[in-house]
């Protein structure tokens, strides 16, 4: 058994009877300073040791997470039409996708860019049959029309379908035998004086080129339904209608006019009020001349274009009436991270992702008549990875942000003009891996903070006390 006595030779901390020591105003002032200068460096040692440290390297993309690539993307185009705004991808290795409309929404949108509400499209036939092409009797039934005889129509008949068309299009010539054909037989049966349910007519847009515009007509040839009492008129005075896509032989025709004027009645003057559903020949049109194309596609990882134009296999489009000017409300790479990794990559790297989608806000506008007429207008993306390594976020879980540059150019075509985006991704890529402190590390330099104050500070105040004696003894021995 060990003694008490023993026990209390090892003590480290021998005490001293406090009858024995003497306080001092100099050494009390260093035990405040000492004090507060340990909990100044203990504050600052924990918010170092509470700070989140990473590493960041460059090393070779080596794409664990697929071959796919999402793009998300929300851009408003003031002057193309929903009824032919297309989205196409293709890449370097000869990948094309034409008209993607499983991710994509379409939305009308007002000049000040509003939603007027969501542009739906019906199913149109892959391949249109014009029947009446090669006939060699040709007639004339249709009623031409012009920018003033226009609205005194569209005010007279129940029902006015207007073909707008070119002299110059291949698919408006392929129309026009049938057009023409169709309209002499509805005159026939539902003549204008005796009947005025319905007018089939017609508009060159070369020679009436204010008029289609004022109905913003971009494709050749546009067949359009105005219902008398439903027109919607705006500033621009642009007309309510739908739009019809269905085959282009003259039967085809002829029945989908009757189909339209069997639910009308006699009087001149009564709106229509039932519509068939069914008729998936026709179709609203948009309800404003601009479009909001938002939603997603997935591309190869590879060099690649995504592409949004005005496009139709039964069209014809004058260029220089095409105006791609578009405003960029978001275009982000890589799928969406949900708000707890969201908060993980802030945290972990504040500075990314303010500038992740630097195009977003921006826009490109072509106004028409300038000089920009037939612009394309083009940006070149350099997509780079970044991969995030948490000690939070389990390792299938892998953090990942796609940052890019862009550059945007202006670009004269003969061609019909697009908005195109050339998405290039760099071979290289960005790891940032979170590195944990050490707690023991921590701990230490705590107890070196105390340690090493309570010295410095004792070899101070033995210092200043001694000083302090030996001018009280000099004073003394002047005195006496």
């Amino acid at each position: 058994m060990f003694s008490s006595s023993k026990i209390k030779s090892v003590d480290f901390y021998r005490k001293i009877p406090r009858d024995l020591t003497e306080a001092s105003i100099s050494g009390a002032g260093l035990s405040i300073i000492a004090a507060l200068f340990m909990m100044f460096l203990f504050g600052m040692e924990l918010s170092n040791y509470l700070t989140v440290s990473t590493d960041t390297a460059v090393v070779v993309d080596k794409s664990a997470d697929g071959e796919f690539l999402r793009i998300d993307f929300n851009i408003s185009f003031p002057a193309l039409s929903c009824e032919f705004a297309s989205v196409d991808v293709s890449d370097v290795l000869g990948t094309n996708r034409l008209n993607i409309t499983k991710t994509i929404r379409k939305f009308s949108i007002d000049p000040n860019l509003n939603p007027t509400g969501e542009f739906h499209a019906a199913p149109i036939p892959r391949l249109i049959n014009h029947g009446d092409e090669h006939e060699q009797e040709y007639v004339e039934g249709a009623v031409p029309l012009t920018a003033n005889s226009f609205d005194r129509y569209a005010q007279q008949f129940p029902i006015l379908v207007v073909n707008f068309y070119a002299p110059w299009c291949q698919w408006s010539n392929r129309l026009k035998p049938s057009w023409e054909k169709a309209a002499k037989r509805i005159r026939e049966r539902y003549d204008p004086e005796m009947d005025g349910r319905i007018l089939l007519a017609k508009v060159d847009c070369t020679d009436q080129g204010v008029l289609c515009r004022r109905h913003h007509v971009q494709g050749y040839p546009s067949v359009r339904i105005f219902r008398k009492g439903s027109d919607i008129r705006d500033e621009h005075g642009h007309h309510d209608h739908e739009s019809y896509y269905g085959e282009r032989d003259t039967d085809s025709l002829v029945s989908t006019m009757e189909a339209l004027v069997a639910p009308v009645p006699l009087e001149l003057n009564h709106e229509l009020e039932n519509k068939t559903d069914e008729d998936t020949a026709k179709r609203p049109a948009p309800l404003t001349d601009g479009c909001r194309i938002e939603g997603f596609v997935r591309v190869k990882k590879v060099p690649g274009n995504l592409i949004i134009s005005a496009d139709s296999g039964e069209h014809s489009f004058d260029a220089s009436l095409i105006n791609v000017s578009h405003v960029i409300s978001h275009l982000s790479f890589g799928r969406k991270l949900s708000p707890r990794m969201l908060y993980e990559v802030r945290r972990l790297t504040p500075y990314l992702g303010e500038n992740v989608d630097r195009l977003t806000g921006r826009s490109y506008m072509i106004h028409h008549g300038d000089t920009n007429d037939n612009v394309t207008i083009e940006h070149y993306l350099q997509v780079v990875k970044t991969e995030i390594i948490s000690s939070r976020i389990p390792a299938e879980f892998k953090l990942l942000e796609y940052e890019y540059t862009a550059h945007s150019s202006l670009i004269h075509s003969v061609h019909v003009p697009v908005a195109k985006f050339h998405f290039e991704l760099s071979p290289m890529q960005v790891l940032i891996t979170e590195t944990q402190k050490s707690f023991s590390h921590f701990i230490t330099n705590v107890c070196a903070i105390i340690g090493g104050v309570f010295t410095v500070a004792g070899i101070m105040d033995a210092i200043l006390y001694n000083t302090i004696r030996v001018l009280k003894k000099v004073e003394l021995g002047k005195h006496f």
